[in-house]
């Protein structure tokens, strides 16, 4: 009794609004009225998930900044804000376009440039709010690569990146499925951007941090890897769960409306709920077991592998596969940032293994689904459609990143790297009251390497520093 009056007040409610302008006239409310505040209910709805979504580039902001060191905080949050600022006039302009335009055999739009509201035959029907909800995606993918790629590449260079990411990569890759193209037509599926969105930017990150090669002092003369420990673990937790939260509009908004969508709704953000738990628990576990210490780092990168891998697929995982994928992609990320160290690709903040592997694992884990193979969703066409996002990413990101390179060049000297990136790319120190003193030094005497002042790394390696020395 006490379930049917929660769900027939509510009911009622909106039946009093929607009746609410016709009835001192006729007492009821007109089938075009009650379609107009339905459509007014999608757009509220969407538009809460876009603000959720948008939240999540402060999340990045301060896990990078917090994995990282105190000298390059201010360039990290930069790189952050530019993919904001520039994504949003390049999606506009051109990445908006060739992501739902009208397809040229079935590779990318070519309809809708320079988007206008409310334009018949524009991308997206001309509906402004969908516009934002896509933009914001475009941005995220963009930022992950920033994480890997930190504290050693030029601003510029990042610049140039990022517009490639917003305007061209993530726009024709998100085309193939969302836009009607031939990923679409193939068969294959993902929900909220496992692969179209996470495994992009982790791949574009994967080809930064290839090109750029590791950071100073990361590897020792034996080559075995050494710890660089970020700044701060109660911001990138903070950032951690920012990135959670925003994750409710990310995989919830999809839906990209509320009319008929509520029991949907409900299961996807009980799915990803479930599946970041099981992630965080298991990665933490995972750490443990190797570094003899719960590192929380590690646990938070595993929450974020989890929401990662269920992202494709959290309307059709069932709440025991939720926990299932959540937690193998928490182990499986543990694995890849100790073997990505091990062969010397240095992420500082993990971003390739949390969105790039488990972006992977999250697609495929679709073909698994009870309810997506009754659906005709198989793991062959899951892979299919994997390896096609991995290979064009790859190679498009690695285009960008190497003409970068013989151009403006890719990344900063040794001494800038010494100094912080924040010094020398923006001439201010994300940490004022941490006085300097020469250049290359710390103002705290013998203290300039913890606080991640200088370029020496932690003569320990600890499990927050994401690597586990023998």
């Amino acid at each position: 009794m006490g379930r049917r009056l929660r769900i027939a007040l509510p009911v009622a409610l909106v039946a009093l609004v929607a009746a609410a302008p016709a009835g001192a006239q006729e007492g009821t409310a007109t089938a075009e009225e009650l379609a107009s505040l339905a459509y007014d209910l999608d757009v509220v709805w969407v538009a809460i998930a876009a603000g959720l979504v948008f939240l999540m580039q402060a999340g990045f902001a301060l896990v990078e900044a917090g994995l990282t060191r105190a000298k390059n905080a201010a360039n990290i949050v930069a790189k952050n804000l530019a993919d904001m600022c520039i994504g949003g006039v390049a999606y506009w302009a051109v990445g908006a376009a060739l992501a739902y335009g009208v397809t040229a055999g079935g590779f990318m739009g070519t309809s809708g440039f320079f988007f206008q509201d409310g334009a018949e035959g524009a991308v997206l029907g001309g509906d402004a709010v969908q516009f934002i909800f896509q933009l914001v995606f475009a941005a995220t993918a963009a930022t992950i690569v920033s994480g890997a790629v930190a504290e050693r590449m030029k601003f510029a260079g990042y610049l140039i990146v990022s517009l490639a990411m917003t305007a061209a990569i993530y726009p024709i890759v998100s085309h193939w499925q969302w836009g009607g193209g031939w990923l679409s037509e193939a068969g294959f599926y993902d929900f909220a951007g496992s692969s179209l969105v996470h495994m992009t930017g982790g791949i574009a990150g994967l080809m930064g941090a290839i090109v750029l090669g590791p950071r100073l002092g990361k590897y020792g003369k034996d080559g075995k890897p050494r710890a660089i420990p970020g700044h701060s673990i109660p911001l990138a937790i903070t950032g951690v769960f920012i990135l959670w939260f925003g994750w409710f509009g990310f995989n919830g908004g999809s839906t990209l409306a509320a009319q008929g969508q509520g029991q949907a709704i409900g299961h996807i953000l009980m799915t990803t709920i479930l599946a970041a738990s099981a992630g965080g628990i298991l990665a933490g576990v995972a750490i443990w077991l190797i570094g003899k210490k719960p590192d929380p780092a590690m646990a938070g990168n595993g929450a974020l592998a989890g929401l990662v891998a269920i992202t494709a697929g959290p309307d059709f995982a069932g709440s025991l596969a939720a926990v299932t994928v959540g937690g193998i992609a928490g182990v499986v990320v543990v694995g890849s940032v100790l073997l990505l160290d091990r062969v010397k690709v240095d992420d500082p903040v993990g971003a390739i293994s949390v969105h790039g592997v488990c972006g992977a694992l999250g697609a495929l884990a679709v073909g698994f689904y009870p309810a997506a193979r009754e659906a005709g969703y198989s793991v062959g066409t899951q892979a299919l459609g994997v390896g096609a996002v991995a290979a064009f990413v790859g190679a498009t990101s690695v285009v960008v990143f190497l003409l970068v390179k013989v151009t403006i060049g890719v990344r900063v000297s040794e001494q800038e790297e010494l100094d912080g990136l924040d010094l020398h790319e923006h001439g201010i120190a994300g940490y004022p009251d941490l006085v300097f003193g020469p250049i290359g030094t710390s103002g705290v005497p013998g203290r300039g390497g913890e606080f991640g002042l200088t370029g020496r790394p932690a003569p320990v390696a600890t499990a927050s520093s994401v690597t586990v020395e023998e």
